[in-house]
């Protein structure tokens, strides 16, 4: 669909919302649009983006082959936009030529996806004293939006659900959530559509208490709430044994920050979840110190029907601050993994039997961890990088810690290896080469300790435990690097990309990527890999071999996800970077 950009446009006020609404023009983008379907969400046209990852299995992968290896080196950049300023780890949605970008402060776009021209814009009017309640920023960030008929679904930063007229960007209908004054949580993933649902998780914080917690589901066309389900056990539910007698008011912050991927034959949506706060469990207090905290650091394989957690697993029983939250790949694949790459295989696995996995890197230790999606069995788990925080899994797959590392005391300290090098930005699996690609941060180790020497603890004053978590924990005690000592000699790569045979585990390349970490990854049928650096750096890199064949450099680094499009049989690939002033998004192409 060709647009062209509607220059006049009309300022009004709807619901505590500014909008700038296009006037009535004669060239109407949306004179024959066709309402997005939910099987159109299960299987997307070749030329569109409806989702995250683009398909709901998270694969981040475009069947376009327009670009390729023979001729990226022709690529050019086609157009630029520039967007509101703040933290930007957004994608763009696109739909038969128009693009939807959500930018920082509850800003949504609507563009010509073939030259950023301007079709409509949502701009929310935010309450005045948001930072007092979010002192790390978290409220700026929205990873996605969703679409679904002729609406557009975003959470606002203010706790509100707030549909979207799909042509005009008005406000169809908006629901709260909460209360961000008293509940202290954030929807820095964005929404899913599922079965006429809208499925919503929260980045919660320590003084929002254990009910800031949620993932909920609400009503597309009415936005009627129709179930929320609690990542912290309430008491008497399932999972509430597993804090001992810690009381329930003491459970704190296990989020869910990341959108999730969702299999539509088995009706499953896979949501990943962070670390509970304090960290260091003798701070919470109770009879348990070894245990599991459920749901923290685990999958949770939820009916999006009901809300019911059909299944879950723990990747990890966290004392350091090593989220679980993102991505899950879902891939139909033969497991076959190989013992040489792969250091942890169940004994039930039948190697060459074909299995629906939930597979890839779901946390910050950057262990791979490969799951049966149906039942949450444990298949195969391998590290990337090198690690000491988990040491191995007992033969029914129960993740074992390593002991050395749990704090039981201030003053203590400890050595952790290899707990950061993955975080929010995505990766990508290609079926064209049954390959995971991940984008890592070189690894290091970490001498953590505890001090207490600040007012006297209390597990059920969430004003002394951020006191704790943020000044001791971090500032006052940042740790001291001693990479050489404890994990041997490194290079000086910054930033890794590294391919991974989805069935053998194996690793097919490393590509180091100098003094920058690595940003999200897309990988397309013209066999290319697309992503960028911190450093401005954007590049194409070849899906066998791990060759970077094209490279340009943009106007700040990269942190958006990028993504492929097609309108009238030309491919495009996008991309958003975050400068200190102002964010753009690039759009690059093939000479007409």
């Amino acid at each position: 669909m060709q647009t062209k950009l509607l220059r006049t446009v009309l300022l009004c006020t709807v619901a505590g919302a500014t909008l700038v609404t296009p006037a009535l023009a004669q060239d109407d983008p949306f004179s024959d649009y066709v309402p997005v379907t939910e099987e159109m969400l299960n299987n997307p046209d070749d030329s569109d983006w409806l989702t995250f990852r683009r398909t709901r299995n998270h694969w981040g992968f475009s069947p376009l082959d327009q670009i390729n290896g023979d001729n990226v080196d022709e690529l050019r950049m086609v157009w630029a936009l520039g967007m509101e300023s703040g933290g930007w780890e957004s994608v763009p949605l696109v739909y038969d030529g128009i693009m939807f970008i959500p930018q920082p402060g509850d800003v949504v776009v609507a563009v010509d996806a073939t030259t950023g021209d301007t079709i409509w814009q949502y701009r929310r009017e935010l309450p005045p004293d948001i930072m007092d309640y979010d002192p790390f920023g978290l409220h700026n960030l929205t990873r996605t939006l969703a679409i679904e008929g002729e609406r557009i679904v975003f959470d606002s930063a203010d706790g509100f659900l707030i549909a979207l007229d799909v042509r005009t960007g008005q406000v169809v209908w908006e629901t709260q959530l909460h209360d961000f004054r008293s509940s202290s949580n954030w929807a820095s993933a964005g929404p899913v559509i599922i079965g006429g649902k809208v499925l919503t998780n929260r980045s919660c914080t320590i003084h929002g208490g254990p009910e800031s917690c949620f993932i909920a589901a609400h009503d597309l066309e009415s936005g009627e709430e129709m179930w929320r389900t609690y990542t912290i056990p309430r008491p008497g539910e399932p999972g509430d044994e597993s804090w001992g007698d810690v009381p329930y008011e003491s459970r704190l912050h296990i989020g869910s920050w990341m959108p999730p991927s969702y299999d539509p034959e088995l009706n499953l949506v896979y949501y990943g979840t962070s670390v509970t706060t304090p960290y260091p469990k003798f701070l919470v207090g109770g009879d348990v110190q070894d245990g599991e905290y459920l749901y923290q650091t685990s999958t949770l394989a939820i009916d999006p029907d009901t809300g019911e957690i059909v299944w879950y697993y723990q990747h990890l029983r966290d004392h350091w601050d090593i989220d679980h939250p993102f991505g899950r790949i879902l891939v139909d694949t033969v497991v076959s993994p190989d013992p040489e790459d792969v250091a942890w295989i169940s004994p039930n696995v039948t190697p060459g039997q074909e299995r629906q996995v939930v597979t890839g890197i779901p946390g910050k230790t950057g262990v791979i961890y490969t799951l049966d999606r149906a039942t949450g069995e444990f298949l195969w788990a391998r590290s990337t990088t090198p690690q000491n925080v988990v040491i191995g899994f007992d033969p029914d797959g129960r993740v074992q810690t390593n002991p050395d590392l749990i704090i039981t005391e201030a003053g203590q300290e400890v050595p952790v290896c290899g707990g950061y090098v993955r975080n929010w930005p995505e990766g990508a699996y290609s079926p064209e080469t049954n390959t995971m690609y991940f984008g890592l941060t070189r690894p290091t180790c970490v001498m953590t300790s505890f001090d207490d020497d600040g007012p006297a603890l209390d597990a059920t004053n969430p004003d002394i435990i951020f006191y704790y978590l943020v000044g001791s924990w971090h500032q006052r005690n940042p740790g001291r690097v001693i990479t050489e000592e404890l994990i041997g000699p490194q290079d000086d790569n910054a930033g890794y990309v590294y391919a991974v045979d989805a069935s053998t585990g194996e690793t097919s390349w490393v590509l180091g990527t100098g003094d920058a970490p690595v940003r999200s990854l897309v990988a397309t049928a013209g066999g290319l890999l697309f992503g960028g650096t911190t450093d401005r750096r954007f590049y194409a890199i070849s899906q066998e071999t791990g060759d970077i064949v094209w490279e340009t450099i943009l106007g700040a680094g990269i942190s958006g996800y990028p993504v492929s499009y097609e309108v009238d049989g030309r491919q495009f690939i996008a991309v958003g970077v975050a400068g200190p002033d102002r964010n753009s998004i690039y759009a690059f192409a093939l000479p007409e």
